[in-house]
């Protein structure tokens, strides 16, 4: 069976029993989490929640940028969401790469910038001020940062 087909097949068992049809759209526990899309990262796991608990924001690096302010303002005003947990984690693929490394991979030469880091507590740090900077976001809104150890499975406060 082709991955794609696999995938697919994952969704029909999945559907064939969908347990979260009633839940509300507004999360429950009223927080995002910005986390990164690294596969190893499972952000209800990770915080011992279930589906409907929170939003989950997700890109490379666990960054905030625009786009993730957008969807930060979207969730509070519209899904009532109160504060955020931006959780970065240990050996990102971002940590120590450079927009060279990036564009190099993708066989181009190119001036985008991915927004790679050397100091993923300084990355985490910066997105949480982000946040709590942000003009779309009333002063109200917190947020506070965490780095997720992939090795161990613990979240560490920043």
């Amino acid at each position: 069976m082709t991955p794609d087909r696999e995938l697919l097949a994952g969704n029909e068992r999945f559907a064939a029993a969908f347990p979260h049809g009633a839940l509300d759209r507004r999360p429950r526990r009223g927080v995002v989490v910005v986390t990164c899309m690294d596969a190893r990262m499972e952000p209800m796991e990770i915080l011992g929640i279930d589906a409907g608990d929170v939003n989950v924001l997700r890109n490379a690096g666990a960054i905030v940028t625009d786009d993730v302010l957008r969807s930060l303002a979207v969730s509070h005003a519209l899904l009532g969401t109160q504060s955020a947990f931006v959780i970065g984690h240990t050996e990102c693929g971002l940590h120590g790469a450079t927009n060279d490394d990036v564009s190099g991979g993708l066989g181009l030469s190119t001036e985008v910038d991915f927004l790679p880091f050397d100091d993923l507590e300084e990355s985490v740090r910066s997105s949480v001020r982000c946040i709590e900077e942000s003009e779309l976001l009333p002063a109200s809104f917190t947020a506070a940062g965490f780095v997720y150890d992939v090795r161990t499975g613990q979240l560490r406060s920043l």
